[in-house]
């Protein structure tokens, strides 16, 4: 999982990225990656934004502090086969309360080649997702509460956030 800059051709925002390789598992019987794959590497994208970035945070969590999915969401434009290396590339798309919704673009880096390829476009986008996700506080008698984006979250995803 690296944080890179965009290339030419991409959208002008920096992204969080986590890489993939797709194994059997994730895969059903035609032989392409099951569709609830893609929202599962969502969540993982997000795991390792926070374990990288915000080690804080998991703290936090173990305190009463949760990350609730409001919405969840992928469209899905080409195939993904078992040993494709796959970039999931996460953008911030809004901030606000305490709800925080963030972007995702699945490209295909390389991996089985199990197509004819035009290698003058190395990678491929597979898919575009978005989550959000709403920040709230356990409370003793078991009930939830909406709490604030805390600073260092805030913080770590701006850098994520449109450029300019």
């Amino acid at each position: 999982m690296t944080a890179s800059a965009p290339r030419a051709g991409h959208d002008a925002r920096r992204y969080f990225e986590y890489r993939h390789i797709v194994g059997f598992e994730e895969t059903n019987l035609v032989g392409n990656v099951y569709f609830v794959n893609f929202l599962r590497w969502q969540g993982r994208c997000r795991e390792m934004f926070l374990e990288s970035h915000c080690p804080e945070m998991l703290r936090r969590m173990d305190h009463g502090l949760a990350l609730v999915t409001t919405r969840c969401a992928c469209d899905y434009l080409s195939e993904l086969r078992p040993f494709d290396r796959v970039s999931i590339r996460m953008t911030l798309v809004e901030a606000a309360q305490n709800r925080v919704t963030m972007g995702y673009e699945y490209w295909r880096t390389g991996g089985a080649e199990l197509e004819p390829r035009d290698e003058s476009e190395p990678e491929r986008l597979a898919a575009r997702g978005e989550q959000q996700i709403a920040l709230m506080e356990r409370r003793e008698d078991g009930s939830m509460v909406p709490t604030p984006i805390p600073r260092e979250l805030r913080d770590a995803l701006q850098r994520y956030g449109a450029v300019g």
